[in-house]
C-alpha cells in the first residue's frame, strides 16, 4: 500500500477516479491544497496544515465542508493505518463541483473534501542546487489567489523548474514582480551572512511556509538572530550560506546557487537538526 485517499466518508487505496470533466475543479482550477508530513511515527504541525487549508478553502470562496479538528483528526487515523515507518506526504484538498450564478463563479455548497497520504521518502538535510528563474515571477495578490495554497498557481512553479532542470539545477529562485527574491519555485529559501539568517519578508506574493515559520522560531529560541526582509539578487550572490524550507525536503542546505559551489554551513546544518528534533516530539503513532 502506498496511497490511501479518504473520500465520502470513506478510506480507498490507490488513486480513486473522483473528478469528472464538467466538475468545476476540473476545468477552472477552483482547488485548494495542504502539504504535511508524517514520519517515524511523528506529523510536525499537521494541525496548522489542518488550519491553513480550511482558510485556503475560503480565500477561494469554497465552503469548507470539514473543520480543522476533523481534518486533523483524520490525518492522525490515515498515518496510523500506514505505521512507523512509513514517510508520507498528508494533502488535505476541497474543491467545486459546480459552477454557480455567475459564468465562470464557483458554487461554494458544492465544495468536495478528501484527504490523500501516500509514500514520499524524506529528502530533509539533503544539499540541493538552485538557479535563479527568468522565465516566470511570482503574482501579485492582486492577480493571483496568493492567500491561498490554491493548485492554480502551480503551473507557473511548473513552468520554473522545467526551466531549471534544463538549466542543470534542481530548482530556482524565483523573484516577485518588484525583481525582489520572493522564494523558490517550490519552498521557502533563507541565507546567512556573517552569522545573521535573512528571508524574504512575507509580502503577500508568496506563502510564508508552515516550516518557514517554525524554523525561524526554532532559530530565534536557539538565539540565532533572523531578520525577514527584502532580499535581492546580490544578497543571494554574496550570502555565505542558502537553505530552504518545505514540506518536501523539511529543511535542505543548498550546494550550488548559479555558478557559486557552496559548502553546507553550520547554520543550516543546525537549523535542520533543530527542526527534526521538534518534528520527533510530535508523535502519532
Amino acid at each position: 500500500m502506498d496511497t490511501l485517499t479518504y473520500w465520502n466518508g470513506t478510506w480507498h487505496e490507490g488513486n480513486p477516479a473522483i473528478l469528472g470533466p464538467r466538475d468545476h475543479a476540473f476545468w477552472l482550477g477552483s482547488m485548494v491544497f495542504d502539504g504535511g508530513r508524517a514520519f517515524e511515527g511523528c506529523g510536525p504541525d499537521l494541525d496548522l496544515h489542518a488550519e491553513r487549508v480550511v482558510r485556503s478553502a475560503h480565500a477561494l470562496g469554497l465552503k469548507a465542508t470539514k473543520t480543522a479538528p476533523e481534518i486533523l483528526a483524520l490525518m492522525h487515523d490515515g498515518v496510523r493505518r500506514f505505521g512507523v515507518r512509513a514517510e508520507l506526504y498528508v494533502r488535505p484538498m476541497f474543491w467545486a463541483a459546480k459552477g454557480g450564478a455567475g459564468p465562470i463563479s464557483v458554487d461554494p455548497e458544492s465544495t468536495q473534501f478528501l484527504l490523500c497520504l501516500y509514500v514520499s521518502p524524506m529528502r530533509a538535510g539533503t544539499p540541493l542546487t538552485l538557479g535563479l528563474c527568468r522565465s516566470i515571477r511570482r503574482p501579485t495578490p492582486e492577480s493571483a489567489p496568493t492567500d491561498a495554497k490554491a493548485s492554480c498557481l502551480y503551473p507557473n512553479s511548473s513552468r520554473g523548474v522545467a526551466e531549471m532542470l534544463k538549466r542543470g539545477f534542481q530548482n530556482g529562485v524565483v523573484l516577485d514582480a518588484l525583481g525582489n527574491v520572493a522564494e523558490t519555485c517550490s519552498s521557502n529559501i533563507f541565507l546567512v551572512k556573517d552569522g545573521t539568517v535573512a528571508t524574504p519578508v512575507a509580502n503577500g506574493s508568496f506563502l510564508a511556509g508552515i516550516t518557514r515559520n517554525r524554523t525561524i522560531k526554532l532559530l530565534r529560541n536557539a538565539g540565532i538572530r533572523v531578520d525577514e526582509r527584502t532580499v535581492t539578487t546580490t544578497d543571494l550572490d554574496e550570502a555565505d550560506e542558502i537553505f530552504t524550507t518545505g514540506n518536501a525536503g523539511k529543511v535542505q542546505p543548498v550546494s550550488r546557487y548559479e555558478g557559486r559551489d557552496l559548502q553546507p554551513g553550520p547554520v543550516a546544518r543546525q537549523a535542520h537538526e533543530l527542526y527534526m528534533s521538534f518534528a520527533r516530539t510530535q508523535r502519532i503513532v
